[in-house]
């Protein structure tokens, strides 16, 4: 069913009521706006990537809002075939969300696990259209493990938090861009998310669910420098679904990082738990620049690819092969000193 766009509300204007059910119940829908108490020094935005049903167009849009020293909404884009990128800015008041439902608007333009309508006008220049998602793979949500973050869901001091909000999905529509139509018919989608004050001060994010060999797969890591209580860790978090099974490595699992070897262009990481070891090579591809929140102020800018490519091994204790794949059209992010992280 696709949500009411009269029922979305606004951000709380100087007071905010009590604790209400939909505070309680979003620990659980990490999908879900979580930033309705928030005041200040507080960003949150949604991951939208596209592929076209051949992979030869790929884009990305990020809704989001910003609540630092300039308080705004927002909605940037990607364009994976040639990195160009565009922030569209909107006044804080053109944001809206609903409360029962991950469903969110930004000035004219609507976002949701389900579809995206996209109304974006920069002077002349203008990019609209509709997608729909079908056969949505969802992380699954636990009452002890609400999501990806694990436990660290429930830690009220965190910098940054994080959700996948879907996995995988088919798209259907089309959006027209200022140079071309984009038909994304019987392409695959997916939908991830981050919230909180500021982005880590040096992270690697990689994730694809485009293989080259056919595999209904897909693939997220994220490895960050992480604040903790007057001191700090490297901590990572990720999955690897192989279409039939799905594993999950992060710290709160008890798996380790046994390499990590980072440079421009490259990364490379194992990691072990008791019972597999994950081989993990991303190549990064044609950059785009992006702005990245601190303090809630989207003043930072960094770079992303989305053309990139990962190669993944999953092998068992014995060293048998589990999983094997090359993952095209791959996003990658290297941010900040690697030394950080290692």
């Amino acid at each position: 069913m696709i949500p009411n766009p009269d029922t979305l509300k606004k951000l709380p204007g100087k007071s905010f009521r009590g604790f209400s059910f939909y505070d309680l119940k979003k620990i659980w829908n990490p999908e879900w706006f979580q930033g309705n108490r928030q005041k200040k020094n507080y960003f949150e935005g949604w991951y939208f990537k596209l592929l076209s049903k051949d992979g030869s167009r790929r884009f990305a849009f990020i809704p989001g809002i910003s609540l630092g020293t300039d308080p705004h909404s927002f909605v940037q884009v990607i364009n994976g075939n040639n990195g160009n990128t565009d922030y569209y800015r909107y006044d804080i008041s053109q944001f809206s969300y609903s409360e029962k439902a991950f469903h969110v608007r930004v000035g004219k333009s609507q976002f949701s696990e389900d579809f995206m309508d996209i109304h974006l006008e920069k002077g002349r220049e203008m990019i609209r259209g509709r997608l729909n998602f079908a056969g949505q793979l969802k992380y699954p949500v636990k009452l002890f493990s609400p999501g990806i973050m694990g436990w660290y869901r429930f830690a009220p001091f965190m910098e940054c938090y994080h959700g996948v909000v879907s996995m995988g999905h088919e798209l259907a529509g089309q959006i027209s861009f200022p140079e071309e139509t984009v038909v994304f018919d019987g392409g695959k989608g997916y939908i991830e998310k981050d919230w909180g004050k500021s982005m880590p001060q040096a992270w690697i994010w990689m994730q694809s669910n485009h293989f080259e060999e056919g595999l209904e797969a897909s693939f997220m890591l994220s490895v960050a420098r992480i604040p903790w209580i007057g001191s700090s860790f490297t901590g990572f978090l990720g999955y690897l679904h192989t279409g039939t099974k799905l594993y999950r490595f992060a710290t709160y699992t008890g798996a380790k990082i046994k390499q990590l070897q980072n440079n421009a262009d490259l990364v490379e990481v194992v990691i072990e738990d008791k019972n597999t070891t994950l081989y993990i090579s991303g190549i990064k591809g044609e950059r785009g620049d992006l702005l990245a929140p601190v303090s809630g102020d989207m003043s930072r800018t960094i770079h992303e690819s989305i053309d990139g490519r990962i190669l993944l091994r999953l092998t068992d204790k014995k060293g048998n092969a589990l999983f094997e794949g090359s993952a095209i059209n791959a996003g990658l992010e290297l941010v900040g000193d690697p030394e950080l992280l290692i």
